[in-house]
């Protein structure tokens, strides 16, 4: 249907008086010009014209008064009448607002479908973090009692256990100190430090360090040979190392017994691709989209065992955010995964 405006409808008003006046002319040519008739006639035409008027006006106050207070909810803020009045000038009022209110209705159901899932994310974190931090306390209480109940008269029992609640509290720790340093990343107030380093090197450092752990599980840390070469980025240092730790250590925990984790190094315009990939149990793909979710698990039994707070790749995403680049995961379940990020690639110098 076309649209039809107010000034449009005053174009109309003259056009049908143009009519009358015509029609008014036909008559007197036809009653021969007896001109008793035209006071009669005007008359019947200015009493249409006053109606078609007075109508007009009224059901466009009428209109107008029943579509403020739309317009001005969906749009969220007081709009003057005259305002309102001159935004919707030129333009078919109630196809307009009912459009807009169309829109707002589309939006607002988004916004209460994202609150929803929010607010699950919600619960679900606050129950993960609850288990978590319960585990340890729970383990602690129950060497303490053990060494009440007499287990701290016997050496050998009591340097068990008391290793045992060392190693809760270290775990309670851990997970204090990442949910801290995924508040600070979140909120903006971790400031990065950036400098130019290598990162090969750096990953070498990490593969070290992991040596032992890596040895326990059988599996193989290894940096791919094509791109074994020194590559300079920018980035802060410390959480780079932090971000590759995470990685290797994962590829670790979810890799196959004697598997393989390779870290790969590939220039892409302006920025390295870091590639580090395992031959692991792997992801499924309904898993995939929430992997970066704090306290999200594959599988979790599996992941408790290996000590992981569950927080290790939510950090990794937030450090790589902070340095406005990316970081993306594939993977095939049975066959392994991939995660790859970029880093911004320092300036060769000549």
């Amino acid at each position: 249907m076309k649209k039809i405006s107010p000034k449009q409808t005053a174009i109309n008003i003259a056009l049908t008086s143009s009519a009358i006046s015509a029609a008014v002319l036909v008559i007197l040519f036809f009653s021969e010009g007896d001109v008793s008739v035209l006071p009669i006639i005007f008359g019947i035409l200015t009493i249409f014209i006053v109606i078609y008027i007075a109508v007009y006006y009224t059901l466009n106050n009428f209109i107008f008064e029943k579509i403020n207070p739309i317009y001005k909810t969906i749009h969220n803020k007081n709009i003057p009448e005259k305002e309102l009045r001159k935004n919707l000038e030129e333009k078919d009022v109630v196809r307009e607002v009912n459009d807009e209110v169309l829109d707002w209705a589309r939006n607002k159901t988004r916004e209460i479908a994202q609150l929803k899932q929010m607010a699950k994310y919600r619960k679900e974190f606050l129950g993960n973090v609850s288990h978590e931090l319960k585990t340890p306390i729970f383990n602690i209480q129950g060497y303490v009692l053990t060494l009440q109940d007499g287990a701290i008269d016997d050496p050998e029992i009591n340097q068990k256990y008391l290793r045992k609640a060392e190693n809760s509290i270290n775990r309670m720790i851990s997970i204090v100190e990442d949910l801290e340093a995924i508040t600070r990343l979140e909120t903006g107030e971790l400031k990065l430090n950036y400098e130019v380093f290598d990162i090969v090197d750096l990953f070498r450092e990490v593969i070290d360090s992991q040596e032992l752990r890596a040895k326990e599980k059988g599996t193989t840390l290894t940096i791919n040979p094509k791109h074994d070469k020194h590559v300079k980025v920018v980035a802060d240092k410390e959480h780079i190392y932090q971000v590759a730790s995470n990685l290797i250590v994962n590829s670790i925990n979810y890799g196959r017994e004697k598997g393989r984790t390779e870290v790969s190094f590939i220039p892409m315009g302006e920025n390295i691709l870091v590639e580090v990939t395992d031959d692991g149990i792997g992801i499924a793909d309904e898993d995939i989209p929430r992997i970066f979710e704090r306290f999200y698990r594959v599988d979790k039994s599996r992941s408790r065992k290996e000590g992981g707070t569950g927080l290790g790749l939510a950090i990794v995403k937030h450090i790589i955010e902070a340095h406005g680049q990316t970081i993306n995961v594939r993977s095939t379940k049975g066959e392994g995964t991939s995660f790859a990020f970029t880093l911004k690639e320092a300036k060769k110098t000549k």
